[in-house]
């Protein structure tokens, strides 16, 4: 097939790379603008941007897609399909209608739970015991198309949101070429009503540990919000970032040490951290962390 593919984060790089070896024939990738990063706050071109470049692909990169010229620029192209994963603009009306089969979109979820931005994230704070990616044909609602293809997975008691985004990302790559493989046999299901939840973007402000809330939402949250934007805690005025952690059926007082191997309690039950980070400092594990911050067990992070 010709496709068009539009994709920006690390995320989608792997569905590109699947659709090249798949023999399909790219036409274009629409990828995110180059941003200012790093100390220099030199232009940066996105991770799609640069593993297009490498496989010899078009890339573009427009701010809009609403103007006339980006839409007849793009209708131009004469596609097949356009296969879209986390691009980051609205697809105005009438790029959804210029392909001949319109717009496929690789969702980390199972659809109608977790429409929206950060269905991944939401997915481990909630609890929810498995998840997947979703093949939709794309109209101007958000994440409501019908859905052509599903995938699920269970989400692991320690997984954190790093794991669980390269995971998906692979499945979301197998399952597109599937889709591609196939079309003609796809039959698209209108998604239901009930269960409709929406992953709303992460906000910085949800990072914030309370040692006073049960181990299980805490859990969840240093898994949820691992790498980014990472949920922490504070100790002798020290943000210390919180990356991987294991729920323990233990109690105590909430914010206290239960032992010398960084297991907290919380207000039910209790928490074992494994992976930590110091301001300016790389992530480590446990054992590492506790050489150069001697926590040890009765003391509290209160």
């Amino acid at each position: 097939m010709r496709v068009v593919f539009m994709g920006t984060p690390d995320f989608s790089v792997p569905v590109l790379e699947a659709l090249v070896a798949a023999g399909h024939e790219i036409a274009a990738v629409y990828c995110q603008p180059p941003r200012p990063a790093g100390r220099g706050k030199k232009l940066r071109p996105t991770p799609v941007h640069s593993r297009a470049e490498a496989l010899g692909l078009e890339v573009r990169h427009p701010e809009s897609l609403k103007t006339s010229d980006s839409q007849a620029d793009f209708a131009a192209l004469n596609a097949d399909v356009a296969v879209v994963v986390a691009y980051g603009l609205l697809l105005p009306q009438a790029i959804l209608d210029a392909p001949k089969h319109g717009c496929l979109n690789i969702h980390a979820s199972l659809l109608p739970r977790w429409r929206g931005a950060a269905p991944i994230h939401r997915a481990i704070m909630a609890g929810d015991a498995e998840t997947g990616v979703c093949i939709m044909q794309m109209e101007a609602g958000l994440d409501t198309g019908p859905v052509l293809l599903r995938a699920a997975t269970p989400i692991g008691s320690e997984e954190t949101t790093a794991q669980l985004h390269d995971r998906l990302s692979q499945m979301g790559a197998e399952a597109i070429v599937e889709a591609l493989a196939k079309p003609q046999v796809l039959t698209p299901e209108p998604q239901p009503d009930q269960g409709v939840t929406y992953a709303h973007k992460i906000d910085k402000a949800e990072a914030r540990v309370d040692w006073a809330e049960d181990a299980k939402n805490i859990d969840r949250k240093i898994r949820g919000l691992s790498p980014f934007p990472g949920a922490f805690t504070e100790y002798d005025g020290q943000r210390i970032k919180l990356l991987a952690s294991r729920f323990v059926d233990l109690d105590g007082a909430a914010g206290t040490l239960l032992d010398d191997a960084l297991t907290v309690a919380c207000g039910t039950g209790a928490v074992q951290l494994t992976r930590l980070q110091r301001a300016g400092k790389s992530a480590q594990t446990a054992e590492e962390f506790l050489r150069g911050v001697p926590l040890s067990k009765g003391m509290s992070l209160l």
